[in-house]
């Protein structure tokens, strides 16, 4: 600074107390050719500065984008002093007049490329130390500083424009079901906790010692007692909670487009919940859904793609070999529950160390290792494990993959769970490899016919894959207790991009039914009373037919803004530890608090 400038008062530079009046006309976005000549008032955050001599230029940012602003010597001497205090971050007020860009210096990426204000008034409204990492969408910052100053992240464009595009989004959903006469009731967030699901999060009560509250996974048993009561049409936009281990696409708190109906079937729903999300991906990113999304069974989802949630966005289907290698010398084929195979054309080119990268890859989901095979450009088959096999097996192997030359096989052999969950996921890994996602595609899904039920070898007995509200299709209430592993729901989920975004079902709603499903699972009659007993109450006084549907908006809107984490769609997300890094949360807290609960913690080993 100038000695001149030295000399000025200090309240020509300090930050002003109050606004004096000012009030914006436009955002940083919105001031275009069509304004020129007008006067305007903006204020934003000053993204960069740049000294050019005479000239002082500045882009100023808000949510909704940048514009350039200029401080001249020419124009206004004193304000152009001023402005050699404003540095990155700092929060001004600028007034001045909208002119046009000198000929080569419009910048066509910006939607206010061909204009600039020239100031002749602005006010410092705060300064800013220097931040932590830089305010811009290309950051080399690790995750965990940007969460840690989650604040200044936040202001980054992109993520400003996640969080723009996420409220378009609710607004959307909210204006299609209010226009289907659907009525938005809160549930509560202190609840009972109950099993089958995820691990709950417990809230202890003070006034009730040594007893707990639980937040709710979903509000499902709510939802059901409001078509019990006759409110016929019901959504909620809520937070659920569950304490699970966390991904890329999951946290330990999120939110539910939740939505349920009386009087319905799946078909009504399947149109309605179509229906809504067209029209989201219409209002947020003027993208067209296909008119009727495709179907799938879970039984043919899990053959072809070993996932109940398969990215159809491109073909590369699981081949079943496990018929070729009954009785085969090659034990650890012949032994296995399943023998399935990746047929990737053009495969051959991977090299040595990328195959042991998908090997290792694999043993997260328990394989035991990759088996390949290269057909070389003379056709013979090069592998390690291609002695073992004869020469019938070699015929219908190659009848099986049609695998011509340049092309790779990839095998998994073992359990029905690991071969389907390794080769899943490595289709996927395969499909980024060789660029065969269109990633500007989006591939609706609904997978429909699951199974009611699913035995769990550890508690050696049944449980309800999607929950014991579900009612199972029709015809079937004697499958549930003569072959309960046979039983079809009638539940649905949606999913787009090998996302499940969404997933629901009839339910069931006759007391002698839900009973039924109770013994299937093993709670007997005291149990069910106990942990359900407001629900087998409600069913005794005149349940109506009713179903519904929840979509993760977390998810729908991670598709919708093309982000690769969840993370980057919730405005204060956990890690992958469910700590927040910018609170400190989970803390410890005061023996005093503790005592008023009823708690005494044990003492940590050391260890």
């Amino acid at each position: 600074m100038s000695e001149q400038n030295e000399e000025r008062s200090y309240d020509e530079y300090r930050v002003i107390e109050d606004l004096g009046g000012w009030k914006r006309t436009h955002n940083c976005n919105e001031v275009t050719a069509k304004n020129l000549g007008e006067e305007v008032l903006l204020m934003g955050w000053v993204q960069f500065r740049r000294d050019h001599g005479g000239l002082i230029f500045i882009d100023l940012r808000d949510r909704e984008g940048l514009t350039q602003v200029v401080f001249s010597p020419e124009h206004n001497t004193d304000v152009h002093e001023r402005a050699h205090a404003i540095r990155s971050e700092y929060v001004v007020a600028i007034k001045g007049k909208v002119r046009a860009r000198p000929d080569g210096m419009i910048n066509k990426a910006l939607t206010t490329g061909e204009i600039e204000i020239i100031v002749d008034e602005w006010k410092l409204l705060n300064t800013s130390e220097t931040p932590p990492f830089a305010i811009e969408d290309r950051t080399d910052a690790a995750e965990q500083l940007r969460l840690k100053y989650r604040f200044l992240d936040l202001r980054r464009p992109i993520l400003a424009k996640n969080f723009i595009l996420r409220n378009k989004a609710a607004q959307s959903v909210r204006r299609f079901l209010d226009g289907l006469g659907f009525l938005e009731v809160e549930t509560p967030v202190l609840t009972k906790s109950t099993p089958e699901g995820a691990r709950d999060f417990l809230v202890p009560s003070r006034m009730n010692n040594g007893e707990f509250y639980a937040l709710p996974q979903s509000p499902q048993l709510f939802k059901q007692m409001l078509m019990v009561s006759g409110l016929d049409r019901y959504f909620q936009i809520v937070k659920c909670f569950r304490d699970e281990d966390l991904r890329a696409d999951r946290q330990p708190e999120f939110t539910q487009i939740d939505i349920e109906m009386s009087f319905t079937d799946e078909e009504t729903i399947m149109g309605m919940a179509e229906n809504m999300i067209r029209t989201v991906f219409t209002e947020t990113i003027e993208k067209e859904l296909p008119s009727a999304f495709p179907r799938m069974t879970y039984a043919d989802a899990m053959r072809d793609y070993g996932v109940d949630k398969p990215d159809v966005r491109f073909e590369l289907k699981h081949l079943e070999a496990t018929q070729i290698f009954k009785g085969s010398d090659f034990k650890v084929f012949a032994k296995s529950e399943l023998i399935k195979v990746l047929h990737v054309p053009n495969g051959a080119q991977l090299s040595r160390k990328e195959i042991d990268e998908y090997t290792k890859f694999v043993e997260i989901y328990g394989s035991k290792g990759l088996a390949w095979i290269k057909v070389k450009e003379d056709g013979e088959w090069q592998s390690p494990i291609v002695k073992f096999f004869n020469e019938e097996e070699i015929a219908k192997l190659s009848e099986l993959t049609k695998a011509k030359a340049g092309d790779i096989l990839f095998f998994q052999a073992g359990s029905t769970d690991i071969v389907n969950a390794a080769l899943g996921a490595l289709r996927i890994k395969i499909g980024e490899r060789f660029e065969l996602i269109d990633e500007s595609a989006y591939a609706p899904l609904w997978i429909t016919d699951f199974p009611l039920l699913e035995y769990n070898p550890d508690e050696k007995r049944y449980v309800a894959r999607h929950h014991p509200f579900t009612s199972p299709q029709v015809g079937q209430m004697d499958t549930i207790s003569e072959n309960p592993g046979e039983a079809l729901a009638r539940a649905y989920d949606l999913v787009i991009n090998g996302y499940e975004i969404g997933g629901g079902s009839i339910r069931i709603h006759t007391p002698e039914m839900q009973q039924k499903m109770f013994s299937a699972l093993g709670i007997g009659e005291e149990e069910a009373r106990s942990k359900f007993g407001f629900l087998m109450d409600a069913l005794k006084f005149g349940a109506p037919p009713h179903g519904g549907i929840a979509f993760g908006l977390d998810r729908l809107i991670m598709i919708l803004c093309g982000a690769k984490s969840i993370r980057d769609v919730i405005a204060f997300p956990k890690t992958q530890k469910a700590t927040c890094l910018m609170t400190e949360a989970p803390s410890a807290v005061a023996s005093t608090q503790l005592r008023d609960l009823g708690i005494r913690l044990r003492e940590k080993k050391e260890a």
